[in-house]
């Protein structure tokens, strides 16, 4: 079970500073106009971290449609038809067959991908503080060390604490957790789990983006990895799908270097050769 901690502040979060002005320019692509209005519209199929990220990645996949559109009506292909672009695609870019000396150094170089990863079980508490707020970091940390000198007294009480305590949702389960896969939390609480053995108490208190964690360890299943030989398909499938995306990234690179865009830059994507080995 996927773990990820949503804990409630304990205060009102700092006022965020005023939010930065959105372009409000058209953008033309071969001649065609793509309006501020369609890229406002499109923003919200691109959640990001910010308005202005999530319009850059609207823009651009509205200028990347326009120009697959253009290729395929210059194919002959119905530019409005969600298949021929699929069509345009397959016979415009050229995916190599992996060989198994490439399959093999993949397959070595990404065990995670290929097995199953490190579990563990463990419970915790959590006291909550804002990363960004110094003085809620310092007393949580009191109250955490606290706390946690309880548990490494008693650490069958650790349930009775977080029903008490905790700023978790897990504090419902008396602080249990159930099954963390690494990879699924924060990369400090990873590291604690790690390096406990079951049935210990983290020493110290654990700091995160979410406030103060106190830690026990109850299991742990470490990974398990798949020989080549069993897994050989699936590696294969993960290669051609990067090179995949890759000569799909290399065709519009093509594309954009031939078209006339103004009032946006493609960037990394106009900016990847335009003559790759992926591209016919």
């Amino acid at each position: 079970m996927a773990v990820r901690f949503h804990p409630p502040p304990e205060r009102p979060p700092p006022a965020a500073p005023p939010a930065p002005a959105l372009p409000e320019h058209d953008i033309v692509v071969n001649g065609a106009t793509i309006t501020a209005r369609e890229i406002a519209a499109e923003m919200q199929h691109h959640p990001a971290e910010s308005a202005e990220a999530a319009w850059n990645l609207a823009a651009q996949a509205l200028v990347v449609r326009r120009l697959l559109r253009d290729a395929a009506a210059a194919h002959g292909l119905d530019p409005e038809d969600d298949d021929s672009l699929d069509a345009l695609l397959a016979a415009e870019v050229r995916v190599p067959e992996p060989d198994e000396d490439a399959a093999r150094r993949w397959h070595a170089a990404h065990p995670e991908r290929f097995g199953a990863p490190d579990l563990w079980e463990a419970s915790h508490i959590l006291i909550a503080a804002d990363p960004e707020d110094g003085e809620a970091r310092v007393i949580a940390e009191a109250r955490a060390r606290d706390l946690l000198a309880q548990v490494q007294a008693d650490p069958e009480c650790l349930a009775a604490l977080a029903r008490a305590h905790s700023d978790c949702p897990s504090r419902e389960q008396g602080g249990h957790l159930g099954q963390v896969a690494r990879g699924t939390t924060v990369p400090e609480f990873e590291a604690a789990l790690a390096s406990l053995s079951p049935g210990e108490v983290c020493p110290t208190v654990v700091a995160s983006r979410y406030g103060m964690h106190v830690v026990r360890l109850h299991a742990h299943a470490p990974a398990t990895r798949m020989p080549f030989e069993a897994v050989a398909g699936r590696v294969i499938a993960d290669l051609r799908a990067l090179s995949w995306r890759e000569g799909v990234r290399h065709y519009i690179a093509v594309l954009a270097s031939r078209a006339r865009i103004e009032g946006f830059d493609l960037g990394g994507i106009a900016g990847a050769r335009a003559d790759g080995p992926l591209v016919n």
